[in-house]
């Protein structure tokens, strides 16, 4: 062989080398969400995908089982450990269920978190909760309030007397009420979460109240239900209907005027911040332990507290200006 030839073979090994060196050197992460074909969670994937994209190194396999079973997502994260990713990122069908695989995931040097739906402390390092219960609840009375000018009697339609979470933000909405003085708070009444139950309440509402000027629905089938109860009052624009509900659902709403503006989390954000943590903690320059502070890029950082949890961010707020764009995700 020429000198020549000898060069170019060089060259060329070496350039597979780098190559290989380089592919060797991508994380990948895999966001693991609790059934393929759900818009929440492809709109979590493109967040992940911008995360990955800022990054650099970063290569995001989305993935999860077909519907929405804990043996589903077991079999996709048993296939992960073969692969030998770098992290998993999962919204868990079950809370306990899946322990036992990530247990084995994480001895195995995987890092794993879990996000949205929470995973059992021991099956992971931390779990991003999409906002906190002090934030839902200052969020769904400062809705309210911001488009009360003027003040006046507003109520709440909740799920279930017994719903945990529901009687909770609106136990954390109570603890702020004071910060809204012009707002007040006359009564709370439960749809349980039924369509045609939460209707009713919401139209007696607006019969024991006449004065009122806002109905608070922290659940997605009661704020519906009650934007739908102001429009059949003939109410739009004398009873504003707030509180947490998905675009999809709330669209026509927000078009007609019975509902300002309302708030959930954003699952791009989401997804992007999922991504980031498990990236920060897989590359070991940030730690899953009690008090510290992870960096999330654009969303700025979490502060994990003693039990591994943190929170993203306040809830997002949807109204005319955006309601267009997400409506079509989920």
């Amino acid at each position: 062989m020429s000198i020549l030839g000898k060069a170019l073979t060089t060259a060329a090994m070496a350039g597979v080398l780098m190559a290989s060196t380089a592919q060797a050197e991508e994380m990948r992460i895999a966001l693991v969400v609790k059934a393929l074909g759900i818009g929440f969670f492809e709109a979590a994937n493109k967040g992940a995908e911008e995360a990955a994209k800022e990054l650099g190194d970063v290569k995001i396999i989305y993935t999860g089982p077909t519907d929405t079973t804990a043996e589903g997502q077991i079999e996709v994260i048993n296939s992960l450990i073969a692969q030998k990713v770098d992290a998993i990122a999962v919204s868990a069908n079950d809370t306990d269920a899946l322990v036992p695989t990530l247990k084995k995931a994480m001895d195995r040097g995987i890092t794993v978190i879990s996000w949205d739906s929470g995973v059992a402390p021991e099956g992971r390092q931390m779990q991003l909760n999409p906002s906190s219960s002090a934030l839902i609840g200052n969020m769904i009375i400062k809705l309210a309030a911001d488009n009360l000018p003027e003040g006046g009697d507003v109520a709440v339609l909740s799920a279930t007397t017994t719903s945990t979470n529901q009687n909770t933000w609106i136990e954390e909405m109570k603890k702020v009420e004071g910060n809204y003085p012009k707002v007040k708070v006359v009564g709370t009444v439960y749809g349980d979460d039924l369509a045609d139950k939460s209707y009713r309440e919401a139209q007696g509402l607006m019969q024991t109240y006449p004065d009122l000027k806002a109905i608070i629905a922290p659940t997605s089938v009661g704020i519906v239900a009650a934007a739908q109860a102001v429009t059949d009052a003939g109410k739009v624009g004398q009873v504003n209907v707030t509180g947490l509900g998905l675009p999809s659902e709330m669209a026509g709403h927000v078009k007609s005027g019975a509902s300002k503006s309302f708030a959930i989390w954003n699952p791009i954000d989401l997804g992007y911040s999922a991504t980031m943590i498990a990236y920060h903690l897989a590359k070991g320059d940030a730690k899953a332990e009690p008090g510290a502070s992870i960096p999330i890029g654009r969303m700025g950082e979490v502060k994990l507290d003693d039990k591994g949890e943190a929170a993203m961010a306040d809830p997002f707020v949807y109204d005319s200006t955006n309601i267009d764009q997400f409506s079509s995700i989920f």
